[in-house]
């Protein structure tokens, strides 16, 4: 087709011919991506071609239309801008063309496929101005949803001074509303490696082009196609691959999130998260257990069990049970005493007794406990529980909760603090799960494990699992 000129010749104007095709940028089933000179503006314009094939397909026209029509309402810097839309009926080929400004600069895709890397600094440069355009799209009525981000369809100007260039975001062929969505004309489209796992049933929200610029800024930080990571939980495994600070990491990872109610919901939440890190203070964590740690972790795909087993007899619960045994003792003596008294004198006597014989059987109960009992932790696809288990009784602490409300996972190390005197006091390290309002504890001062070793290494095996950052409220 070089050389050719097409144009709108509808009504056999020869004049309306005003695009000569000067190049052939990019090529597919049933369609072309050309670049051409406008005649009359003599300027370079880009022009995509639907033809009608043997493979045609009527949802590529309904997607080419919505293209065309999108382009047409939006007013973006760093998006091609809508010129023309005619239909092409030449001997050679029949079709649909739309034309579009063309903006000379390479894809991101070009530059890693020569070799360019990405230092962390100018892929967040990349991401806030990609960030900026997903505001001002999914901010439309009725929002738009590009549908297709990846590397092929971002476009990079040259450097200029500390800047890494202007970014753009082309290619609007897969492009939805909300509105569209709602009406019930779906079309599975995009690109394996950078769809959400919604967009793989027809489901579309602004959340999936958050996950998609995910997946394109993982493929820069580690220059590995994103489905050639391996997955874990259907979450894209890029940590090792690539060398980033913890709160970029930690980003990234709520970026690529599979589940919708975790990933960020908005670009502009997104944003946020990205201008104003969480602390990530924390030290080194233990990645494996430690030796002689006698608590029990079970996991697989779907499932995660920590158990921590009794504590054993040691020189504490010697003086309790002796403490209790005195207790309880004189209490029994106190409330013989008090029934063998003249009814009715003999009953006040004896419920005064009551609250004592409670403090009596919490102490035993603590014995046991610290002898016979066990704490489980429990979490598959649906629910998080926590149990203090003692024979046949279970108690939940707190009750069981939807595993999908877990918010956040907090590790806080041993540190020191001071009392209302003054005076420096240790507290223990902590680890708790928050889901929602409520606190699912295992370390700290009324937590099971004391070890700081052990809390580590299961506040490393919790984030794998979840998939969440270890948080630290404390800053240093």
């Amino acid at each position: 087709m070089i050389g050719e000129i097409l144009g709108d010749v509808q009504g056999q104007d020869a004049t309306r011919l005003r695009y000569e095709v000067q190049q052939l940028l990019g090529k597919k089933a049933g369609r072309r991506t050309l670049l051409a000179r406008d005649l009359q503006t003599q300027e370079l314009v880009v022009i995509k071609l639907l033809s009608f094939s043997s493979d045609f397909e009527w949802d590529s026209l309904k997607l080419f239309e919505r293209e065309a029509e999108t382009l047409k309402n939006l007013a973006h810097p760093l998006i091609p801008r809508y010129l023309n839309y005619f239909e092409v009926n030449l001997p050679t080929i029949k079709g649909f063309a739309l034309v579009q400004t063309y903006i000379p600069a390479q894809t991101l895709e070009q530059y890693l496929q020569t070799g360019r890397t990405f230092t962390e600094a100018e892929v967040k440069q990349i991401a806030k101005a990609l960030l900026e355009i997903l505001i001002y799209l999914h901010g439309l009525y009725p929002p738009v949803i590009h549908r297709d981000i990846k590397p092929s369809n971002i476009l990079l100007g040259d450097r200029s001074g500390n800047s890494i260039g202007q970014v753009y975001l082309v290619d609007f062929g897969s492009v939805q509303t909300i509105l569209a969505t709602e009406s019930g004309t779906r079309t599975v489209v995009g690109t394996y490696g950078y769809m959400p796992p919604e967009q793989f049933g027809g489901r579309t929200v602004a959340a999936s082009d958050i996950y998609s610029l995910g997946a394109t800024l993982i493929y820069l930080v580690t220059g590995t196609h994103p489905a050639d990571l391996p997955q874990k939980d259907f979450r894209i495994q890029f940590e090792q691959a690539a060398n980033l600070s913890p709160s970029f990491s930690n980003w990234l990872k709520s970026m690529i999130e599979p589940s919708l109610e975790r990933r960020f919901s908005s670009a502009t939440e997104a944003m946020a998260a990205l201008e104003n890190p969480q602390p990530t203070n924390l030290p080194t964590l233990a990645i494996s257990k430690p030796d002689g740690s006698k608590i029990q972790l079970t996991k697989n795909q779907d499932s995660l069990e920590i158990i921590v087993p009794p504590s054993g007899f040691d020189a504490s619960i010697l003086f309790t049970g002796l403490f209790a045994i005195v207790w309880n003792s004189f209490i029994l003596i106190w409330t013989i005493g008090a029934l063998s008294a003249p009814f009715p004198i003999n009953i006040p006597f004896a419920m005064f007794s009551l609250p004592f014989w409670g403090a009596g059987f919490v102490m035993v109960y603590k014995i046991l406990f610290h002898l016979f009992g066990r704490i489980c932790l429990r979490l598959n696809r649906e629910q998080i529980t926590l149990t203090w288990e003692l024979f046949a009784g279970k108690f939940y602490r707190p009750r069981a909760a939807p595993r999908k409300s877990i918010t956040k996972l907090v590790y806080i190390p041993k540190h020191f603090t001071k009392d209302s005197e003054g005076n420096r006091i240790a507290v223990p390290a902590q680890l708790d799960i928050w889901v929602g309002v409520k606190k699912y504890q295992l370390g700290g001062i009324s937590g099971a494990i004391k070890s700081e070793a052990e809390l580590e290494w299961l506040a490393y095996e919790l984030s794998e699992w979840l998939g969440l950052p270890i948080t630290n409220p404390i800053k240093s």
